[in-house]
């Protein structure tokens, strides 16, 4: 997660009166954090790319609340990140991940203490948001380097919260993401980031991944629209793609950034921006699904999306937050995009 900025509070705001599904031309629609690659809907209402539906769209700040109000039907989609998948099997919410968005591309990093070796690192403080991708990364970091999650001490603070204790040198090494490394560095010489999502290994295994979920019962009840949706999230990447610097700016607008960090974390060329994210498009992820002929991106393999939920799993039992071992196909849904398919829907993107 990388919040940014406080926008929206609870879904009690968003929905009132907990109404179980939207009506007919209206879609709750959920993100999770303020932060660019959730946002291809907002284009999409914005540009009118989906003329007979209302998207009603709400930041959360509040991950675990969003995720919350999809499981309970306050939400009919909600953009988040990909690594909750196994939780949402392992509690037997009606909720899948219907589709691979993008990846981290080198956006996430673990940010190493001046003076700090990694051989005295055991006993030490470590930051990262608990449950979230900092978490993941912090752990497989630490395993490469043959520390194991009880040898250290382990501080929930996503990567804002850390650049205090980071300054006071109270942490050993924390999980962080722009602008926050690079002030980091920049004010603490010495420091250094040791591991970060574009790394190739990192990048293939497609564990770091932003995702689209849906509410089953309104897939269920309403596929129709929920198709329609998901065509108009592609639709909306697409209209980025060829006016990126006019789009930019209104993802600016609606996330309350500065237009130049949206540039450097989804980049300027309608593709993506090393050290930020790859928007991937809808012939990638369709191949992620395995529903599309042909090798996915970045090395990530055609079909590999259970894999990916799979290994997010295993890493959360050897994180301790999770103890059972899920069946990762059913965290997710890939007919929605093979109904695309289907219907002759392709879209390839190219940087501009």
């Amino acid at each position: 997660m990388r919040p940014i900025v406080k926008l929206a509070a609870t879904a009690a705001l968003l929905i009132g009166g907990g109404s179980s599904f939207a009506s007919a031309d209206t879609v709750n629609v959920g993100v999770c954090v303020s932060w660019p690659g959730y946002a291809m809907l907002e284009v999409a209402r914005q540009k009118d790319l989906i003329p007979d539906h209302d998207l009603n769209i709400t930041i959360f700040e509040d991950p675990l609340g969003g995720h919350a109000a999809l499981a309970a039907g306050q939400l009919d989609v909600y953009g988040c990140t990909a690594d909750y998948t196994p939780l949402t099997v392992d509690r037997g919410t009606d909720v899948v991940n219907v589709a691979f968005l993008n990846p981290s591309y080198g956006v996430d990093h673990v940010i190493l203490s001046p003076g700090i070796d990694t051989a005295e690192l055991k006993g030490k403080k470590v930051a990262a948001p608990q449950a979230y991708i900092g978490h993941l990364l912090m752990g497989i970091w630490l395993d490469s380097i043959g520390i194991t999650p009880d040898e250290v001490q382990w501080v929930n603070l996503n990567a804002d919260e850390a650049v205090g204790p980071m300054m006071s040198d109270d942490l050993a090494a924390a999980y962080m993401y722009e602008p926050w490394i690079s002030k980091v560095l920049a004010a603490k010489p010495g420091a250094k980031s040791v591991a970060n999502t574009g790394e190739v290994d990192i990048l293939k295994s497609g564990i770091f991944m932003d995702a689209l979920y849906m509410n089953k019962n309104f897939i269920a009840e309403k596929r129709d629209v929920a198709l329609a949706v998901l065509k108009a999230r592609w639709d909306g990447l697409g209209y980025w793609n060829q006016n990126t610097e006019e789009t930019n700016k209104l993802l600016a607008d609606f996330l309350q950034w500065p237009v130049e960090d949206i540039g450097y974390v989804i980049g300027t060329d309608g593709k993506s921006f090393e050290g930020g994210i790859y928007m991937l498009d809808f012939d990638e992820s369709a191949r992620i699904c395995g529903v599309l002929d042909g090798e996915g991106p970045l090395g990530i393999a055609n079909g590999s999306m259970a894999d990916s939920v799979a290994l997010t799993n295993d890493w959360w039992i050897k994180l301790g937050l999770m103890e059972n071992k899920v069946d990762a196909a059913a965290g997710i849904d890939c007919s929605l995009m093979d109904d695309l398919v289907k219907t002759g829907y392709r879209q390839e993107l190219r940087a501009n």
